[in-house]
């Protein structure tokens, strides 16, 4: 998997990955990737709440590529929830002018601001305390960050440390 990544992410650097352009329904694949995280989520005496209200989340993009990012943002919500607290993990969609607003937001450990500003960099991982099962090589969300922009997209995160983080992902909607 992780060779894969990295793999990965070179073509994407390099420009080099053709991504398929299909019309997909955001909405749609949202909702799936969050009711294969159900079980996860609920393990950790959580919940997992998806509100799609977008009435336009039809995109033009690669469809594997796309639910990968989704799949990795949750993914990554869970392996940054919090033991002193229920996992809460919030998914949803909204139209603004001509773009579709993705949002995977959860109320995990956080991110101090000092570290945040890096995490979309390849490599970057940041230091978990104590922590220790996290798993990972920092790769997660540099590709996520490539495959939003190859798709014409953008992604930020907000967070404050020990309360939770937001990912935000703007796509232009057809």
């Amino acid at each position: 998997r992780l060779i894969d990544r990295v793999l990965q992410t070179s073509l994407l650097e390099g420009k080099r990955m053709a991504l398929k352009s299909d019309e997909l329904d955001i909405n749609t694949m949202a909702e799936d990737v969050a009711s294969t995280f159900a079980l996860k989520v609920e393990e950790k005496g959580g919940s997992i709440v998806t509100r799609l209200n977008a009435e336009n989340a039809r995109v033009s993009g690669d469809e594997v590529h796309l639910t990968n990012v989704l799949f990795n943002l949750m993914e990554n919500a869970v392996k940054y929830s919090s033991e002193d607290r229920p996992l809460q993990l919030i998914v949803t969609t909204e139209n603004k002018h001509s773009n579709l607003i993705v949002t995977i937001a959860d109320n995990g450990i956080g991110i101090k601001k000092e570290n945040l500003r890096k995490i979309f960099s390849k490599f970057y991982r940041v230091h978990s305390g104590n922590k220790h099962d996290v798993k990972g090589f920092g790769l997660g969300l540099a590709y996520v960050k490539n495959i939003v922009q190859l798709h014409n997209g953008h992604i930020h995160a907000e967070s404050e440390f020990g309360k939770g983080t937001k990912f935000i992902i703007t796509l232009p909607t057809i």
